[in-house]
């Protein structure tokens, strides 16, 4: 009884699966209802995604994958299937792929 107790315990932790959680925003913006059920509806058969949150105010999508069967790339590349861009967003907000304004234009020359 013990021994099988023992490996069961063993079998599960040997089978654990590698869930991670990916945020994203989306070009074009998610704007209303019908925005985020075309997302959830077609990203949800993307191979190994167990669970897709939307957030309209803070254009965010949520999406909890399993590490060992997908990848952030391949995540994001399904939403290019249905016309989205989508780009991971940093802790704070920001997006990753986003790179910063050029403040630095050059001034018209003097007459």
């Amino acid at each position: 009884m013990i021994l099988t107790l023992a490996l069961a315990l063993s079998a599960s932790a040997t089978f654990a699966k590698d869930i991670k959680t990916l945020k994203l925003t989306t070009q074009p913006v998610m704007h209303c209802e019908s925005c985020e059920t075309r997302i959830k509806s077609n990203i949800r058969f993307e191979k190994g995604v167990k669970n897709i949150e939307t957030d309209i105010p803070s254009q965010t999508v949520t999406v909890t994958y399993d590490a060992d069967k997908t990848t952030p790339a391949a995540i994001i590349a399904g939403f290019k299937k249905i016309n989205y861009d989508a780009v991971e967003k940093k802790d704070n907000g920001a997006a990753k792929a986003a790179k910063p304004a050029d403040s630095h234009r050059p001034s018209a020359p003097k007459k």
